[in-house]
């Protein structure tokens, strides 16, 4: 039975022209990876994902989904948005702006819970095991737990950062060794394109009229972008945010 379905899906391949466009596979273990081609060798899936080649066994994919087969990313904190009112909640508790915290889970894992990266980060805010451990998290895939670890912990950075939002999420994203170890943004394909897409979509949010932003004194000034990542009512975090690199 497992020959016959690994002789079907080869049969399927050898039939369709390389692939043009990124597909999502699908793992049993709650990973999905974002591949631009694959083959089968053997009885392995050889897989194209950004920055190199990975192999994983016939029998861990679940299922392969063309790219454009997914809704667009999210728009943070709108009114149907997933765990809104988690995020809200942690944002108000942590005195940060929940658009920001929504912007860094789109980039993160497109709000999906159950995401895994190559890293081992995981659940809606990618949070690393040691990571997690740190901020008392029992369930690390919990949307409660993950998104209020995870805000705290942005939270933290950017304080850590005088609110150089760049820092701040380079930080999130690689560490804030190697923010340390080369004194600005770390020289990464993969953290730069980071930091260009949460605040690509924290300035949308700011600009769209159509998201919230936590305050206990009530929705912000949307008129215009507000740079502010901490709620600028609290006491404790009233400067303001700077989008540099």
């Amino acid at each position: 039975m497992r020959l016959t379905r690994i002789l079907l899906v080869c049969a399927v391949l050898c039939g369709v022209a390389p692939c043009l466009r990124a597909e999502y596979i699908s793992l049993r273990n709650g990973q999905r990876l974002h591949v631009t081609g694959y083959q089968i060798i053997g009885e392995k899936y050889r897989l194209q994902v950004a920055g190199g080649i990975v192999e994983v066994p016939v029998d861990e994919v679940i299922s392969i989904d063309v790219e454009d087969s997914f809704a667009p990313l999210p728009a943070p904190i709108a009114a149907t948005a997933p765990f809104r009112e988690i995020v809200k909640a942690a944002a108000t508790h942590y005195n940060m702006d929940a658009d920001l915290v929504a912007s860094v889970i789109a980039a993160e894992s497109n709000f999906d819970p159950k995401a895994v990266s190559r890293k081992n980060a995981r659940g809606l805010m990618q949070l690393l095991p040691q990571t997690a451990a740190r901020f008392g998290v029992r369930n690390i895939f919990d949307p409660q737990e993950n998104i209020d670890a995870g805000t705290h912990y942005l939270r933290d950075l950017l304080q850590r950062y005088d609110n150089n939002l760049a820092l701040a999420l380079a930080a999130y994203n690689a560490g804030p060794e190697r923010v340390r170890q080369f004194g600005r943004v770390p020289p990464y394909a993969e953290t730069a394109s980071y930091i260009r897409r949460v605040k690509k979509a924290y300035e949308k949010s700011k600009a769209g009229l159509t998201l919230e932003t936590v305050s206990p004194s009530g929705p912000a000034d949307k008129k215009k972008f507000s740079s502010s990542a901490l709620n600028p009512s609290a006491s404790s975090a009233s400067s303001q945010l700077s989008l540099s690199n």
